[in-house]
């Protein structure tokens, strides 16, 4: 029996595409933000269903559909110094308070 390489975690998880910095914990996505035409355009056919997401100790939420990242201004990334395109999965605050 043959062993099956193990895959480089990197690969298979990849970047989020696209990070949005955003003021509040609640968001939400249609995977038609950045192929919007104007004030008055209603939601492109080439996105997807609207979900909300709430941000939560992490500093940041990935949209199911797309995963696009949001990012809190001012979250665990930025106070800790790292760049929210790194920030993947940052530990819990050693003194357990939420960010």
């Amino acid at each position: 029996m043959s062993q099956v390489p193990k895959a480089d975690p990197k690969i298979i998880a990849g970047d989020a595409p696209e990070t949005t910095v955003v003021e509040t914990r609640d968001v939400w996505c249609d995977g038609a933000g950045d192929i919007r035409n104007g004030e008055n355009f209603r939601s492109a056919a080439l996105g997807h269903p609207r979900v909300w997401m709430k941000i939560d100790e992490k500093g940041y939420a990935d949209c199911g559909y797309c995963d696009r990242r949001f990012v809190l201004e001012g979250g665990p990334h930025q106070q800790a110094g790292i760049h929210e395109l790194e920030a993947g999965d940052l530990p819990a605050p050693a003194d357990g308070s939420v960010a």
